[in-house]
């Protein structure tokens, strides 16, 4: 569960929150494939492993045209510059990750999400930033069909919740994004931490359906990233307290 650079195997940390939740009720986790580069199949209450790679947008394609899954050989992912994250939530659960690379994201500008490897899923290219703009924000929904992973869909509601903030620049009208020099790590005074909401869709290997998306469709209206943050900035503060 961490933020790596493929090149030099060194760690970035991931926030407590995503310990929390992934570890919440391991005792009823059957599944055995740890690996994001691994297939497998699921049943409701799972862990399920998956990654995130961060690099340039035409890092993920073979020859330019062919988009690859960051598992594939063929992209050289693993000896350039590019960040992986890993994480293993609970299958139909919705969860918050959230990433906080010591390293900036800006030259890694796009993210993709995958797993698998004969049966590899990925998700397309999203921007993630670049040296003036960061979007900090993301829904990621996960299509499954008897258990197996079918897909990944980014879904975006246009920029509605940052409208009239100056704190905020909408990007083709539909992401949020932050400018980069506003970052802690740039000298501001604002966690640009990523936050990725994820939610289940389809089938398990027992044919019992997924439902943990429709909740979220459900509740789009409310900022559950509001209240994730609030948590995870709680919890922080507690941990920091016995150090």
């Amino acid at each position: 569960m961490a933020v790596r650079r493929a090149q030099r195997t060194s760690f970035a940390t991931i926030t407590l929150i995503l310990m929390v939740l992934v570890s919440v009720d391991a005792a009823s986790d059957n599944n055995g494939q740890y690996s994001p580069c691994g297939d497998t199949t699921v049943a409701r209450s799972d862990g399920f492993s998956l990654g995130f790679a961060f690099a340039g947008k035409t890092s993920f394609y073979f020859n330019t045209t062919q988009q690859l899954s960051p598992c594939d050989s063929r992209l050289g992912l693993s000896s350039s510059n590019s960040l992986f994250a890993i994480f293993r939530p609970k299958v139909d659960e919705i969860s918050l990750l959230t990433v906080n690379s010591t390293t900036s994201l800006e030259n890694n500008g796009y993210m993709v999400a995958f797993a698998g490897r004969k049966y590899a899923a990925r998700s397309t290219p999203a921007f993630v930033a670049n040296s003036t703009y960061i979007v900090t924000s993301f829904t990621l929904a996960l299509e499954f069909q008897k258990g197996r992973l079918q897909n990944f869909y980014w879904k975006r509601d246009g920029c509605a919740k940052c409208s009239g903030s100056s704190n905020f620049v909408c990007l083709n009208n539909q992401d949020c994004a932050i400018k980069t020099s506003n970052c802690k790590n740039n000298g501001g005074t604002v966690d640009c931490s990523l936050g990725i909401q994820l939610a289940f869709s389809g089938t398990d290997k027992h044919l019992q359906a997924l439902n943990s998306w429709y909740e979220v469709a459900n509740l789009r209206q409310y900022s559950l990233y509001g209240v994730y943050s609030n948590l995870k900035d709680s919890l922080t503060n507690q941990y920091n307290s016995f150090f």
